[in-house]
């Protein structure tokens, strides 16, 4: 007898659906003290170049996303691309995947968003600590997918 809610895990069987035009699009911020969004804009983080480093961790996330959530299906990116700005004290990170495929890219639009965030910070945490080593002010906000589309199914044929 199993308790309740140990059923197990599964992948979905996504078999029997078509392949498919995918899109999606997502959006997240992180921030940031004034002072470290100035170096950033100026090119002064000990680190290097924020926003490259973050748009190529970005795109290679989107790529490893069935390897870091276990019921995602290993499917081929056609489109990753990640898109960086200052928007007040905030970063902002806009992401896009796209695939032909049986499923959609919604968890790599995510994850791609959600570690070039990630890597945004680890740059520049140096000058986000407090006296106590601490990120009283650093957070990373409103991670969520901005749309999705799903367009014309594909003959299998011709895959």
């Amino acid at each position: 007898m199993t308790r309740p809610g140990s059923s197990g895990v599964k992948m979905v069987d996504i078999s029997g659906k078509a392949i498919t035009y995918r899109e999606a699009k997502a959006k997240g911020s992180i921030r940031l003290r004034r002072e470290t969004i100035e170096k950033i804009m100026s090119g002064a983080i000990e680190k290097g170049d924020v926003f490259t480093t973050a748009q190529i961790a970005g795109i290679l996330a989107a790529k490893r996303t069935h390897e870091l959530i276990p019921m995602c299906h290993p499917i081929p990116i056609t489109h990753a691309s990640v898109h960086l700005d200052i928007v007040d004290d905030k970063v902002v990170v806009e992401t896009v995947v796209k695939t032909t495929s049986k499923t959609g890219v919604e968890m790599e639009a995510l994850t791609a968003a959600t570690i070039a965030l990630l890597t945004v910070w680890d740059m520049v945490k140096r000058y986000e600590k407090d006296e106590k080593g601490q990120y009283p002010y650093t957070s990373i906000v409103e991670v969520k997918v901005e749309s999705k589309l799903k367009g014309e199914e594909f003959e299998k044929d011709s895959i």
